[in-house]
């Protein structure tokens, strides 16, 4: 969802990085510094249906990612979700393979002239739609372009 006021964002803009078989994208909503989207490349219905190289591969992401954010904002830890209910709200459904990932903070992180605050640090992330962080694309793209410099 973006404001109605500003034009669409460029997704490409926001892919951090790609492997041969994995993609990760910053989400447009920055609640967490860091949000992203780590989406495996091609039609994947089922996490049953992911293959052992495609599983080495997504480990080796994992690695490069986390050190990525910890460095580029000192990230703590990191919520890691697969839950892919939206497909299900749609007839037919089309689910496809894909992981939420929150960068969690222990202390505020002021980046791009924002102050960012992890309200819920220890706890659960919230799904409030009272919360929701829309950046403008420039403030979202220079946060992609911190955490290429340390990939």
């Amino acid at each position: 969802m973006t404001n109605p006021t500003q034009s669409p964002i460029d997704r490409q803009k926001l892919q951090i990085v790609e492997t041969q078989y994995w993609k990760v994208i910053l989400g447009e909503d920055q609640e967490y510094l860091g949000r992203s989207y780590v989406s495996i490349k091609r039609d994947c219905p089922n996490l049953s249906e992911v293959t052992d190289l495609e599983w080495a591969d997504l480990k080796r992401l994992i690695v490069v990612i986390e050190s990525a954010f910890k460095k580029a904002f000192d990230a703590t830890h990191f919520n890691w979700s697969c839950l892919m209910n939206d497909a299900y709200k749609k007839i037919p459904p089309h689910p496809h393979v894909h992981w939420h990932m929150r960068p969690r903070y222990s202390h505020d992180v002021t980046f791009a002239g924002i102050v960012f605050k992890d309200l819920e640090f220890g706890h659960h992330y919230a799904r409030s739609n009272e919360r929701v962080l829309r950046l403008p694309e420039k403030q979202l793209v220079q946060i992609v372009e911190e955490v290429r410099k340390h990939l």
